[in-house]
């Protein structure tokens, strides 16, 4: 599979996707017909999303298509060069592609070695389920199932700083609760900056800061430009 799995897509202080830009456009090598998922964003139109990833890429040759625009969306991912899916909230995501029976599609198009990226949200439903996003369940998917284009979790946007005189849990905890419900899996902690991206049949990790991979036993340091392997 040919997947680029982004931690985020804005940093602070930064254009929209100016971290990023260069990195996708060079892992996208036809833009001829690359369809984009919007269905992350909540509280502002899908065209609008469109329109600022368009925006955003405006300097390359990639303008991406809207696949709410099509009446025929599986039809849509099938004939796409690639496939985009865009930031926002992971359970309104999820149970978007559930309501519109996407899911399959999807995995069989990036099975057909059709590139896949993803950012934020787009990059957490490439893991086996959702269970270790960052966001409030705003929406009740029918399950936290997602597309499983990887064999282990992601948690992006990763941080280990907490909030000063705040008494919450850190990200550590709450990942360390997931794998304790869950100790048969690992996750993989992509703090800002960084991604994933295949290559061949490795998946190497990219970031200007370290990498995680946490399983209930241990936590490995995952440096730049190492091959992930679980």
């Amino acid at each position: 599979m040919n997947l680029l799995l982004l931690s985020n897509s804005t940093n602070y202080g930064e254009p929209y996707m100016q971290w990023c830009s260069s990195t996708i456009t060079s892992f996208v090598k036809d833009p001829s017909s690359v369809i984009f998922i919007p269905y992350a964003g909540v509280g502002f139109s899908y065209d609008d999303y469109t329109k600022k990833v368009n925006h955003a890429l405006s300097s390359s040759d990639i303008q991406v298509t809207n696949l709410d625009d099509f009446d025929d969306k599986k039809n849509a991912l099938k004939d796409s060069s690639a496939i985009f899916v865009g930031g926002g909230n992971t359970f309104h995501l999820l149970k978007m592609l559930q309501q519109l029976d996407l899911v399959e599609t999807i995995q069989q198009v990036v099975a057909n070695e059709v590139p896949y990226v993803g950012w934020s949200a787009g990059s957490n439903i490439a893991s086996p389920t959702i269970c270790t996003t960052n966001d409030m369940p705003i929406v009740e998917p029918k399950s936290f199932d997602s597309l499983s284009l990887i064999p282990f979790q992601i948690n992006p946007h990763f941080t280990e700083k907490s909030i000063p005189d705040h008494g919450g849990e850190s990200r550590i905890q709450r990942l360390t609760e997931f794998l304790a419900a869950n100790p048969d899996q690992k996750v993989i902690a992509l703090p800002e900056s960084s991604y994933l991206v295949s290559n061949g049949n490795q998946l190497i990790y990219i970031g200007k800061s370290d990498g995680k991979i946490i399983s209930s036993s241990e936590t490995k340091i995952v440096k730049n430009q190492s091959n992930v392997i679980f």
